[in-house]
């Protein structure tokens, strides 16, 4: 309850029925690996990013390549042409440095305020 006011800020009032809302959300609890999804896919997208930033060149054919592929490829086939591999550690830090620099890019913002 703590962590959510401080996320949606004072605008937001949290009753104490909240405090159960989750258990509410039946893939939180009936659909294992359901949320993993989403954690995938934004670290994917991060990782992109981030090929993209450091070689920009072609990136965009590439791209287009990967989804005309569609759902015929496996992720490892797809992400291969932008020199990502999801099973590797590289791949999470990589997504996650994407992250952690807009929360730094917003620190600083709020430094200079």
């Amino acid at each position: 309850m703590e962590v959510q006011s401080e996320s949606l800020g004072p605008a937001i009032l949290l009753e104490d029925g909240y405090r159960h809302y989750w258990s509410y959300i039946p893939h939180f609890i009936h659909s294992p690996f359901y949320v993993y999804a989403y954690a995938f896919g934004d670290c994917l997208v991060n990782s992109l990013y981030a090929a993209y930033q450091e070689k920009p060149q072609g990136f965009e054919l590439k791209y287009l390549d990967m989804l005309r592929a569609g759902g015929s490829l496996r992720h490892k086939q797809l992400l291969a042409p932008f020199g990502i591999d999801a099973s590797e550690p590289a791949f999470w830090h990589q997504g996650l440095s994407v992250i952690s620099s807009l929360i730094d890019e917003l620190v600083q913002m709020d430094i200079e305020k």
